[in-house]
């Protein structure tokens, strides 16, 4: 539950801090005092979207920290998830905290640790539950009121499994919708892949192809270098008629160190050296007579090379070089491939979208069930707590009509209401009155209040547009409802304050030219004073804290 909530700088309040107890807690004061600043610094505190003009003039930052106790394991666990600390001996103790910077910046932390507005948001959502003055206005949303029945049935994890099968069902839709291209569509696309494929396979490239081309044309433009360099080398190393070539030289040379090699040391050694590089001349001559071979070419092998270069070039300026030109050719034989099969596989994705929506339709089947299943006991526990709340004519009930397979089933769900006895039920938007839309919100927010385990819920102002008894029965129904979680709740009506476990008094106070905002715990006689100015103003007579007193006394609050 919220036990502390520390407010600086928020709006008319320069500095506040609130002990909340377990139970029932009410908060009054004069309009314009400031109750809603307390209900937007705490949806600031729980991560809700807030602007900069909450900031208190002439501040640079806004700050508000709130403390709970005994907080459930589902909160702890989540926390733990998210990869916050917690202080095992502290009893379950949370605390959060947001600074909000006149730049914009916020400084959030949980548990002294920082933290993300989205982490914040993740926490405050299953620490308390706020009903705004707005929220009345949610009965008049047909779309909510599924939301509130589904919260009610308790077959989350359906819902989930149902979410999961629809979008599996809507993914082979989306797969068979691709594949039932137009006709003609598909005939002009696969003549373009044919004419793009047979263009590739006709020019049979090969990786590579392009450089050794270009590689033999550059040899072949520069033939009659090459021929004259290895003709000259040729001649060098063997000789001619005329003069003996290098080779010859040196075998001579090997020759003549050979004869004098008995009569002078070291002779022999460099005659085996000359007769190693006769070898190696012999080896490059012959290979230099072969490369001379190589050098014939037929005189029109340079037009076919240029030929075949140019079609690899307007290959390559349409589809990329080689390799991506092969790749190309290998994604435009499987799109083909898979056109000319697309009746095949337009067989198989019918199936299987046929599949996937009856799996869907028999599972939104189960969800009708459960919900009609759930509608009865809704109407039950809502038309005793509306029978509490002085609305004993009033009959709620359940419309629930088939539609259009969705993600949440095959089902509209409306509220009806009959307010008197034989009226045929009517939407609530269209006949319920602003403090009946009060009521029967209050209703629902106590029957799911059974079902859920937030701890904290907060009322802003759920009294619009009642008054008297009905008042005096939702403030009891508010005291029922805090014996199992903590109730907040900001009132104009004494009827309910009396009430409440504890009073908090909201007051706007103005000095050297500021205002300022208090709040202020309540003794039993400051109660009294506040419940009769509710009641009657300002000018407060004797009979007005006597009926004040009256009102605290029959709930079992004494002096």
């Amino acid at each position: 539950m919220l036990s502390k909530l520390y407010i600086e700088n928020i709006a008319v309040i320069e500095r506040a801090e609130i002990d909340f107890s377990n139970g029932f807690n009410v908060l009054t004061g004069e309009t314009g005092a400031g109750k809603s600043i307390l209900v937007d610094s705490i949806n600031a505190v729980l991560g809700q979207r807030t602007s900069r003009e909450l900031i208190r003039t002439g501040s640079e930052k806004a700050f508000v920290c709130a403390e709970f106790e005994s907080v459930s394991p589902a909160v702890l666990h989540e926390i733990d998830r998210l990869g916050y600390e917690t202080d095992p001996e502290n009893g379950g103790a949370l605390m959060l905290r947001r600074e909000i910077r006149s730049d914009g910046r916020n400084n959030v932390r949980i548990n002294d640790r920082p933290a993300s507005i989205s982490d914040l948001r993740t926490v405050g959502r299953l620490l308390i539950n706020i009903h705004g003055q707005h929220e009345n206005q949610a009965l008049m949303s047909v779309e909510k009121h599924m939301k509130y029945l589904d919260s009610f049935g308790g077959y989350s994890d359906k819902l989930t499994e149902h979410a999961n099968i629809y979008k599996a069902y809507a993914s082979a839709a989306r797969e068979l919708s691709k594949i039932r291209t137009d006709d003609a569509e598909k005939a002009r696309r696969s003549d373009m892949l044919r004419f793009q494929i047979d263009e590739i396979e006709t020019a049979d490239i090969e990786i590579g192809e392009t450089d050794l081309l270009k590689n033999r044309k550059n040899v072949i433009e520069n033939s009659e270098r090459i021929a004259n360099a290895l003709s000259g080398a040729y001649g060098l190393i063997n000789g001619d008629d005329e003069k003996d070539g290098a080779l010859s030289m040196m075998q001579q040379s090997a020759a003549l160190l050979s004869e004098i090699s008995p009569v002078c040391d070291g002779t022999g050694g460099l005659a085996e050296r000359l007769s190693s590089i006769v070898y190696e001349l012999e080896d490059i001559s012959s290979e230099i007579n072969s490369m001379s071979d190589d050098n014939e070419f037929n005189p029109s092998e340079l037009e076919e090379i240029e030929n075949r270069l140019e079609i690899l070039a307007k290959i390559k300026r349409k589809y990329g070089d080689e390799k991506a030109s092969l790749e190309f050719l290998k994604n435009a034989r499987d799109e083909l491939d898979s056109i000319e099969r697309s009746g095949e596989m337009l067989v198989r994705l019918t199936q299987k979208a046929r599949d996937c929506y009856n799996k869907a339709l028999n599972s939104s089947a189960e969800l009708t069930s459960l919900r009609k299943e759930a509608a009865a006991k809704f109407c039950e526990a809502v038309g005793r707590e509306l029978q509490f709340l002085d609305m004993p004519s009033v009959k709620i009930s359940v419309d629930i009509q088939p539609c259009n397979l969705n993600v949440n089933g095959a089902d509209t769900v409306e509220f009806l209401i009959s307010a008197n006895p034989g009226e045929p039920p009517k939407p609530i938007g269209k006949i319920a009155s602003g403090g009946e839309l009060s009521r029967i919100m209050l209703a629902i927010k106590t029957v799911l209040a059974n079902i859920d385990d937030i701890d904290t819920m907060i009322f802003d102002e759920i009294d619009t547009g009642i008054s008297g008894r009905a008042a005096h029965k939702v403030g009891i129904k508010l005291h029922e409802v805090s014996k199992m979680r903590q109730i907040i709740c900001i009132t104009h009506l004494a009827q309910m304050a009396a009430q409440a476990d504890t009073h908090l008094l909201i007051k706007k106070n103005v000095h050297d030219g500021r205002t300022f905002t208090s709040v202020t715990p309540l003794s039993f006689e400051q109660r009294k004073q506040e419940l009769a100015r509710i009641n009657g103003g300002d000018i407060i007579s004797e009979n007005m804290l006597q009926t004040a007193e009256e009102l605290l006394n029959n709930a079992g609050f004494f002096a």
